[in-house]
């Protein structure tokens, strides 16, 4: 098919029209492509230095407590301020709660005899040095013998001593033996197939429909530990929201090849965080509404619409996500290529205000700051960063082309801005959704190796042990030994109080290393 070349108009004007749109066109094409160089070579950190322009003063981007800090470290070692402290070089010792073999290396008895008189060397001191050696995982079976007892002389019955429950009955494997496969799956990202490669290897037959048959009935039997963790979590007034596509195969109504979603929720109190995964086939705004049906609080989700219907609810406070504002002018930079020589521009006076916000929230988990002091020193220093900020966009919003990535990313700003400021008013309260996004980043991990889930028991199961193995991470517990003493004790738990001791922030530690 022959192109017809555009006929030129021939009035002036005209003419200047048509040339100053296809300037137009070419620079938004310019910055998308330049924007594509960046996402597919260059660095993915959102890590920014307004410095390298020459822009703005130091001191202006990370604040005066932390150039105080700087000055205070430097007073007290006696010297001149260093701008950074230097770590201790060498090896780091092996932990001390690592198993150590002694193997001790002796002279031969021909040696130890003095090379000047004869007389035979004594021990005068030892020298240790330590390495670091691995036992491949050793595979072993539980013969369980129970005992019977009969009465010699009436024989009218027989005792037999009790075997220990199972996790799932008729299970082949034990506790240990379930909290590896799962483990290795959704905390380590080892999809089952590659796990049946390595028991073969080992000289067991364990088939991958068995793992996955294991892991559908794992999930069931951990149901009561998530309907527990899921009331707790809408007990609590703050609540981060966030989805990812998943594909199941075998969907009712459904291709195999159409997304599904996995539905995300981190709350609860600091002390016991609760992380809940939750599958649906759809993305519908309808989802979030039955997920947080009677729940009244805060809500801190991105942008995206279907969020949009259950915020508008009276009980309901919506906030926004500041790493998404801060990612569009991020991009707005890229798009302007990668000259180190380039003059600042209205992107870099944005993104290093939004950058001396988050030196802020460094600072304060730095110093481990509660609520109360979270918002005062929020008030204080970042309420004016953000009235500076506000006082720019109204300025330049106007001015800028609405289709360029930085006007893309003022609009968002401007969109959003009701709900970025909100977390100034509780010191509770995150800047962003980067807690919840990290949630997901295990399982979006593991979905490049699993890459689909093919029923929807399957994938309903890995919900709700995904949700256990981030609650219990976020929780501070080693996901296998917790994993292990969950699975020994769950057979034994029928009322209400038993469950709730498994829950990941009621177990003691020091009963995980005895399971």
């Amino acid at each position: 098919m022959k192109i017809k070349p555009q006929t030129l108009p021939d009035d002036p004007a005209e003419l200047k029209a048509l040339v100053q749109s296809l300037q137009e066109e070419m620079k938004l094409l310019r910055e998308q492509l330049h924007i594509l160089i960046s996402k597919r070579f260059g660095r993915s950190s959102e890590k920014y230095d307004p410095n390298q322009l020459g822009l703005f003063d130091e001191a202006e981007l990370i604040g005066a407590t932390a150039a105080d800090d700087v000055e205070e470290s430097a007073t007290d070692k006696g010297g001149a301020a260093s701008g950074h402290s230097r770590k201790k070089r060498g090896r780091k010792p092996f932990p001390d709660w690592l198993n150590r073999v002694e193997v001790i290396h002796e002279l031969p008895e021909s040696e130890r005899r003095c090379g000047v008189d004869g007389s035979e060397l004594v021990e005068i001191g030892r020298e240790v040095s330590e390495q670091l050696d691995i036992v491949p995982a050793k595979v072993q079976v539980i013969r369980n013998i129970q005992i019977k007892y009969g009465c010699p002389h009436c024989k009218s019955g027989v005792k037999t001593a009790p075997a220990p429950r199972r996790p799932i009955p008729k299970l082949l494997g034990t506790a240990a033996m379930l909290a590896h496969v799962v483990v290795s799956k959704y905390a380590d990202g080892l999809p089952l197939y590659r796990q049946g490669s390595i028991l073969t290897r080992a000289g067991i037959d364990l088939p991958r429909n068995t793992l996955a048959h294991w892991m559908i009935l794992a999930g069931r039997e951990i149901q009561p530990l998530i309907n527990l963790m899921r009331d707790q979590l809408l007990a609590y007034p703050i609540i981060q929201m966030d989805e990812t596509p998943v594909q199941v195969l075998k969907e009712p109504q459904k291709i195999a090849q159409s997304k599904s979603y996995m539905w995300v929720q981190r709350g609860g109190p600091p002390d016991k965080p609760i992380i809940l995964f939750h599958y649906d086939p759809t993305r519908s705004s309808k989802v979030p509404k039955d997920l947080l049906a009677d729940y009244k609080g805060y809500l801190q989700t991105d942008a995206y619409a279907g969020y949009l219907d259950v915020a508008a609810q009276p009980d309901i406070i919506h906030l926004g996500c500041m790493s998404h504002a801060r990612r569009k002018f991020d991009e707005a930079i890229k798009a302007l290529g990668t000259n180190k020589n380039r003059k600042a521009t209205r992107a870099d006076e944005a993104l290093t205000m939004v950058q001396q916000l988050y030196a802020i929230e460094k600072e304060l988990r730095k110093d481990e700051a509660d609520a109360e002091t979270r918002f005062k020193v929020r008030q204080a220093k970042a309420k004016p960063v953000m009235a500076e900020l506000r006082v720019w966009l109204e300025k330049n919003l106007p001015l800028t082309p609405p289709k360029s990535a930085l006007g893309k990313a003022m609009a968002y700003l401007f969109t959003e801005w009701r709900k970025l400021i909100r977390y100034l008013d509780d010191g509770r309260l995150e800047i962003d959704n980067n807690a919840c996004e990290n949630a997901i980043r295990p399982f979006v991990i593991g979905r490049k190796g699993w890459l689909f889930s093919t029923s929807v028991k399957g994938v309903k199961a890995s919900a709700n042990l995904y949700s256990l193995i981030e609650t219990a991470k976020a929780n501070g517990l080693e996901p296998f030994a917790y994993f292990q003493h969950l699975f020994t004790k769950l057979p034994y738990a029928e009322r209400v109080d038993d469950f709730d001791r498994l829950l990941p922030w009621n177990v003691d530690k020091a009963d995980l290393s005895t399971s």
